[in-house]
C-alpha cells in the first residue's frame, strides 16, 4: 500500500529532510513514485484525492494472514494491512455489521476520535489488538492519521520525495529508490496525526519520540525511538 501527501497536508519530518540534505541521493517526484508503484504491481488501484493526496494499493503478493483492505466513508479514506484479533468485539462496540472489515472499523474509530474531542488518540489505537498498519485520510478536514501496531508485525516506512511530499508504504524497496536517504522505518507502537501535529507512542503517550540520525553509510535517514522505559498505557 502507498499513501503520498503534499506539504499542504503534512510537514516533512525535519530529521528526514536533514538526512536527505546531508547525503544527497537520487529521488523521484510523488507522481513518479505512484507510477512506479502501479507499474510494478499488477491489478493496482490508485486514487487522486484533491490536489494534495494520492493513495494506491494492490492485492498482488499480499499475505493471507495480513491482507490489505480499503474503505471510504463520509469522505474518509482508509488503507489497512493486517488483521485485528478483536475485530468482532470492536464491531459490537462501534455498532457495525458482521461484514465490516478492518478498514471500515478504523474509519469508525477515527470518526469517534474526531467527533468526541478531546478523546485521546492513544486510546483509539490502543484498543486495536493484532497486526496492523493503516493510513487514514480525512478529506473533509485535510487530516492524516497513520499508525503501526506495537510489535511492528506489519512493516511501514515513510520518506520524502523529490518534490517534498511525504510518502508512506509497506514496501521498503519502493521508497529506497524514490526517497533517497530521506527515509525511515515508521516506529512500532506509534501514530502520526496532523491534528496532533507530531509523532507519538500510543503505548507510552507521555514519552517523547525522538529521532537518532543514521550513519552516513546507512540507507536510513534516521531511526525513531520512544524515550524511557516501556510501560504500557492503560487501555480501559
Amino acid at each position: 500500500m502507498l499513501g503520498v501527501f503534499s506539504s499542504a497536508i503534512v510537514s516533512p519530518p525535519d530529521e528526514l529532510v536533514a538526512a536527505g540534505c546531508r547525503t544527497p541521493s537520487p529521488k523521484i517526484s510523488s507522481d513518479a513514485l505512484v507510477k512506479r508503484f502501479l507499474d510494478t504491481n499488477s491489478s493496482s488501484v490508485s486514487l487522486q484525492i484533491g490536489d494534495n493526496a494520492q493513495l494506491a494499493y494492490t492485492h498482488h503478493s499480499e499475505s493471507l494472514l495480513q491482507p490489505r483492505s480499503f474503505a471510504v466513508k463520509d469522505d474518509i479514506f482508509c488503507l489497512f494491512e493486517g488483521a485485528l484479533d478483536n475485530l468482532g468485539s470492536l464491531r459490537q462496540q462501534y455498532g457495525l455489521a458482521k461484514s465490516a472489515n478492518e478498514a471500515v472499523l478504523v474509519i469508525e474509530a477515527y470518526k469517534a476520535l474526531r467527533d468526541r474531542a478531546p478523546y485521546p488518540p492513544n486510546h483509539v489505537v490502543g484498543h486495536l489488538s493484532g497486526s496492523f498498519a493503516f493510513i487514514v485520510f480525512d478529506n473533509s478536514t485535510s487530516t492524516l492519521f497513520v499508525a503501526s501496531d506495537q510489535f511492528g508485525k506489519v512493516p511501514l516506512y515513510w520518506g520524502i520525495t523529490a518534490d517534498g511530499h511525504v510518502a508512506f508504504a509497506d514496501n521498503i524497496e519502493l521508497l529506497k529508490g524514490s526517497c533517497g536517504k530521506s527515509l525511515a522505518s515508521f516506529p512500532q507502537g506509534c501514530f502520526y496525526s496532523t491534528a496532533v501535529g507530531e509523532l507519538r507512542s500510543f503505548e507510552n503517550p507521555k514519552h517523547k519520540v525522538t529521532a537518532v540520525p543514521a550513519k552516513e553509510e546507512e540507507i536510513w535517514g534516521a531511526t525513531f525511538k520512544v524515550e524511557g522505559p516501556t510501560v504500557l498505557a492503560a487501555r480501559e
